[in-house]
């Protein structure tokens, strides 16, 4: 089959290496972001599939707006049969989805219909699951609401965060779209409708989504802890003597008792933060601007005193 991929993140990149190592299909193009101002620096940079591709000879689409008469024309002049969308971060219309002969296929990082959208292996570790998975399926105008094609699932360990589920996702979803790829070449597919009262979303991250609020539970704190590394990773702001924000990394539930935000030791191997049930003690911290290291040695170089409260 002649096919066209269609991906952005780093999640595709396993993705596109099988399709491009199986000789029983032909990459004749890929569809990704145009490059973008990254880092401090603000220096423009491609996206992870646009510096994967490199220089292998297959014809590059960079369209700012993928539904447009222009990019559709562009990618029908590829003559694809299948189209492969891999965290992509754009929904694709009518227009491209009726291009290809045997459709435009996803594979996506959870186990549909729970947490369809932009960030399923973060809200799945956030919100406390201990099974995901990957699917892929048929696009429709949905939001990932199309028919799926096939399963396969990935238990979520105690410690993994959102950065370590990644890559295991990324290599399962290279397995799961050879698999896929068979029974499409074969006719033995099949297309299961997804139940919509199932259906959970798991919406794009903000910045502002990382700021621990002491109100919740230490164990749906620490859940996001995890769920939110590397980004947009959980913080909370010191304000004395000096406005600092600490980007918090590992912690770990211990029993408290007090206030929401109370300060309840500075020993050991970092402070404990009292939360709305039980505390956190952290374990390891990034002060802004400075590198990461363990919760003793923040203490060390910021005293923090019993029963002061933080926001």
């Amino acid at each position: 089959m002649r096919v066209v991929f269609l991906g952005s993140a780093e999640l595709a990149c396993p993705c596109l290496d099988r399709l491009l190592a199986n000789t029983a299909d032909m990459v004749v193009g890929v569809v990704t972001q145009p490059d973008r101002p990254k880092g401090r620096s603000l220096q423009t940079a491609p996206c992870p599939v646009r510096a994967h591709v490199g220089e292998r000879g297959i014809p590059v689409l960079t369209p700012e707006m993928v539904n447009t008469p222009e990019s559709i024309q562009a990618i029908r002049a590829l003559s694809p049969d299948l189209i492969v969308v891999v965290a992509y971060g754009q929904i694709l219309k009518s227009g491209i989805l009726a291009i290809p002969s045997q459709g435009c296929i996803n594979v996506h990082a959870s186990l549909l219909p729970k947490y369809r959208g932009a960030a399923p292996i973060q809200w799945a570790i956030a919100r406390g699951e201990t099974k995901t998975g990957v699917t892929t399926m048929f696009l429709n105008a949905g939001m990932d609401a199309g028919d799926i094609i096939d399963q396969a699932g990935e238990p979520i360990r105690e410690d993994d965060t959102a950065g370590t589920l990644h890559d295991r996702l990324a290599a399962l979803g290279a397995e799961l779209l050879a698999r896929t790829l068979d029974a499409i070449r074969q006719g033995t597919m099949r297309r299961t409708p997804q139940d919509p009262e199932e259906a959970t979303y798991a919406s794009k991250l903000k910045k502002s989504d990382g700021r621990l609020d002491w109100a919740l539970p230490a164990r749906e704190l620490y859940n996001r802890i995890r769920g939110f590394n590397p980004w947009p990773g959980c913080f909370i702001e010191l304000r004395q003597p000096k406005p600092l924000l600490i980007k918090v990394l590992k912690a770990r539930v211990v029993p408290g008792q007090g206030q929401p935000g109370e300060i309840l030791s500075v020993e050991g191997a970092g402070p404990v933060i009292q939360t709305g049930a039980q505390a956190l003690r952290l374990l390891e911290v990034q002060p802004e601007g400075r590198k990461v290291m363990p919760g003793a040695a923040f203490l060390c170089g910021h005293p923090l005193k019993v029963s002061d409260r933080l926001g």
